[in-house]
């Protein structure tokens, strides 16, 4: 007879530390993570060794890091639940990645979009870490064997290089690897910039970006000269084309309410941009206000995010090494 299992599917994301945490990353997927834990095994990592391709501040790097991970609970992320960990704190990110780097083409990294872009926005800084990038990120992921990789439009490429790199290393070596699936999340709300309706809420474009730590004031002022529109109509109605601010402040507000679109046209209806505004703004705030305080509360407790960090580089180290282990052998290295 044979013996059933249960063991839940793995999955596998990471953020970097690289800037503060912002509404379009909490509407746009953290918010959707938290109940991933009960379908998934899952892996949370804060991306610092990715973050230092651009030169960092070394005490705002560590300071971020913490504070995402405390974001992170205070989003609904159960440590008992989740494995949450920081990539610099398990080695074998590092060891895989430059055994990555070895089955990796000079012209498969060339290729890559993002390489090209960050190479543009950072010319006086253009290093090898930015050029195998993506090795490392293939290590990320090949190290926990995950089924499934979220993939958002920006990591399509990385993802598909990360499925390629570990049929080139199965094909030499055996079935090493196992071949992860790309898992397209549940669309969270797309968010905009308050300034720049046309782009994707950013850090890069701070005057533009509710960040989930920003005081209640500061995220008011902030909705209160978010761009509307150019016309005279001044009317509430959902109309992306030709008025993506009303549609990106209705979005924004429909995420923070559950309310649709049809319910927020009929509440504003007949009436105006100044009205509407400022009731975004405080739909905001009042979403974010038990993340902020949490993460505060949580932020002071260093003891305690020491021991989230502890515990989850153990359980990570314990499944990566594992997977290290096999890729060492196979390529002949001498094992102790």
């Amino acid at each position: 007879m044979e013996e059933k299992t249960t063991a839940k599917k793995v999955m596998l994301s990471g953020i970097q530390p690289s800037g503060d945490l912002h509404l379009g990353n909490y509407l746009g997927a953290i918010k959707t993570w938290a109940n991933r834990s009960e379908l998934y095994d899952c892996y949370y990592f804060m991306a610092d060794m990715h973050t230092i391709t651009v030169r960092q501040t070394p005490a705002d790097l560590r300071r971020r890091t913490l504070e995402q991970l405390a974001i992170y609970i205070a989003c609904g992320l159960d440590p008992e639940k989740n494995t949450l960990f920081v990539q610099s704190h398990v080695p074998a990110h590092a060891q895989l990645g430059w055994v990555l780097d070895c089955y990796t083409m000079f012209g498969e990294l060339s290729r890559m979009t993002q390489f090209k872009d960050k190479s543009a926005k950072h010319a006086d800084n253009i290093n090898a870490g930015l050029f195998t990038y993506p090795s490392l990120m293939a290590a990320d992921i090949l190290l926990y064997q995950p089924d499934l990789i979220p993939v958002g439009q920006d990591q399509k490429q990385h993802c598909e290089l990360t499925r390629d790199i570990a049929r080139r290393f199965n094909n030499l070596y055996g079935e090493v690897f196992k071949i992860p699936e790309p898992f397209i999340p549940k669309e969270g709300a797309r968010i905009m910039s308050l300034n720049a309706p046309d782009s994707k809420m950013s850090k890069s474009m701070p005057d533009g970006c509710v960040f989930l730590m920003e005081k209640p004031e500061d995220i008011m002022r902030k909705f209160k000269r978010a761009i509307t529109d150019s016309d005279t109509e001044n009317c509430i109605r959902y109309d992306p084309e030709n008025k993506p601010g009303v549609a990106n402040l209705m979005n924004i507000y429909a995420a923070c309410t559950d309310k649709t679109i049809d319910e927020i046209t009929a509440e504003f209806e007949g009436k105006g941009y100044g009205a509407f505004k400022p009731v975004v703004g405080e739909a905001v705030v009042e979403t974010l206000r038990p993340i902020r305080e949490e993460a505060q509360r949580l932020i002071t407790d260093k003891a305690y995010l020491s021991d989230i960090c502890k515990k989850g580089a153990e359980k990570a180290n314990y499944v990566a090494n594992k997977t290290l282990r096999k890729v060492y052998k196979k390529v002949g290295f001498l094992q102790l």
